[in-house]
């Protein structure tokens, strides 16, 4: 049998987002006995003719529907547009309808992260809009508790809905409290999906 997994799927444009994915795979890995799976999705092309390869040049592999169908929990991640999730990531989501249709996600713990250009760019509206889909799938949703001591000092990214950074004009990196925000994250719902499995053993 293999190692039960939380899957990290992200769409990232100019790094951000994977910083924030990687950071969240630590979380989830501090939990003994789940590992954490990292994919992303290919970009969305204006051309209708256009395709991308099976597998990227570099970072992430693309995910699969039996990546989702197996995971124990997911963490999504995406740059904020618009106060919304990017096209890809959402041009994945809507082709989950089997998953949906067989129940494959009910019961198991989901949680979202996104990166913006400004403090004040979207970021709450994408973290909850995001979550619609996971909520349609029947998935737990799961936030960042007040209990967390770097959601009460941040001046960057960090909300109660989810992990998120400020990358501003210039892509900056992580803060440390945004850096500890992520792993927080993939800590909890790497907990709960260990928990959720034991009961339904």
């Amino acid at each position: 049998m293999s190692r039960p997994y939380v899957l990290v799927l992200y769409y990232s444009r100019h790094g951000a987002t994977k910083d924030l994915a990687l950071n969240i795979a630590r979380g989830v890995e501090s939990a003994s006995g789940m590992a954490a799976r990292i994919r992303t999705v290919p970009p969305v092309s204006t051309v209708c003719e256009a395709t991308e390869d099976t597998i990227p040049a570099e970072g992430a592999v693309y995910c699969t529907e039996d990546d989702l169908r197996h995971c124990s929990g997911l963490v999504l991640g995406s740059p904020t547009r618009f106060g919304n999730m990017a096209a890809p990531l959402k041009y994945f989501l809507d082709g989950t309808a089997n998953l949906w249709f067989t129940g494959a996600l009910i019961d198991k713990p989901a949680a979202v992260f996104t990166s913006t250009a400004s403090l004040h760019g979207g970021q709450e509206s994408t973290l909850l809009s995001m979550q619609l889909p996971l909520l349609h799938h029947g998935m737990v949703i799961c936030g960042i508790p007040y209990s967390e001591p770097a959601l009460n000092k941040t001046t960057t990214g960090g909300t109660p809905y989810g992990a998120s950074h400020v990358a501003g004009q210039n892509n900056l990196p992580l803060s440390d409290n945004e850096k500890e925000l992520c792993v927080a994250l993939g800590k909890r719902v790497s907990a709960l999906a260990k928990k959720l499995l034991i009961k339904t053993e």
